[in-house]
């Protein structure tokens, strides 16, 4: 996947719709079509189909139907794929929140509403999806100042209604690396912190849910250095992908060697404490700021 940044003029793409482009891939290159032949039946560039193939653009129902007779897609298969085009093109929860949703990170919330796993390294504050609102008020305001009192509810919201996947009958596991620097830093007064702690230690008790708190005396380590969050799907035309954040934007990445790197940063430093340790560490830091 590309490089996304904000303000910048990428699509981004929905989980089915990249599913659906691998699709097109495998059934284009299983038939022997090359992309000049693909293109040339459409009239279009090879580029184009290329982009459809890598989800940056979206399916048009009238090109899909033509390339799956091209790649001799029998009336059913293609039916089914006709179908998944026309609801990959449908909005999904967020599009409600797109006057405050950052495009570069219409993708991110795609991929979390959709992975069957999700681990994230967090260096400066507790994940999104674990946030209280005032947490993430706090968070917010600091991040958009020029924000009306309105767009930051909005923003606030957003938020919240993302952590609702972790309840879903179907949820996804959710692990947690955090520093310990994450909890010293107070993030809207002693109060939001307490009530922060405590939905860390809630969040501790779901089934579906580890975290990982890195104590200072760990020192130097594999994976200090930028956040990120580590998508694994049931869909098994979606690669593993890593998102990761830079201060002039972020990345999203699916080649394996990438992806390998992140995954065992992830586990050299989940080897670094224990969840008995965590809890004992989340329980001291709630009595400091009682």
């Amino acid at each position: 996947m590309s490089e996304a940044r904000p303000g910048g003029g990428t699509s981004a793409p929905t989980v089915l719709r990249m599913i659906l482009g691998r699709r097109l891939k495998d059934l284009r290159e299983n038939a022997g079509v090359s992309l000049e032949a693909a293109a040339r039946a459409l009239h279009v560039t090879p580029l184009t189909i290329r982009r459809m193939e890598k989800a940056e653009v979206g399916l048009k129902i009238p090109y899909v139907e033509k390339l799956l007779r091209i790649y001799g897609a029998d009336e059913q298969e293609t039916g089914e794929f006709v179908g998944m085009a026309e609801q990959a093109a449908r909005p999904g929860w967020w599009h409600r929140y797109r006057d405050v949703l950052p495009s570069w990170f219409t993708a991110y919330v795609s991929l979390e509403s959709d992975a069957r796993t999700l681990r994230t390294y967090e260096p400066h504050y507790v994940t999104g999806l674990l946030q209280t609102h005032d947490y993430a008020r706090a968070i917010l305001r600091a991040g958009f100042p020029n924000d009306s009192p309105e767009d930051l509810a909005r923003r606030v919201e957003l938020r919240l209604r993302r952590a609702v996947l972790l309840e879903r009958p179907d949820a996804p596991t959710l692990w947690m690396v955090m520093e310990e620097a994450v909890l010293h830093k107070v993030i809207g007064g002693a109060e939001v912190m307490r009530e922060q702690i405590d939905r860390l230690l809630e969040a501790a008790e779901l089934p579906n849910v580890t975290i990982d708190i890195v104590p200072f005396t760990a020192g130097a380590h594999v994976g200090a250095f930028a956040p990120f969050t580590y998508f694994r799907f049931d869909a098994p035309e979606l690669p593993d992908i890593v998102y990761t954040e830079l201060l002039s934007g972020s990345i999203y990445l699916d080649q394996r060697p990438d992806v390998v790197a992140h995954l065992e940063a992830h586990n050299r430093m989940s080897l670094l404490t224990s969840a008995s340790e965590s809890k004992a560490l989340l329980n001291r830091m709630r009595k400091e700021y009682s």
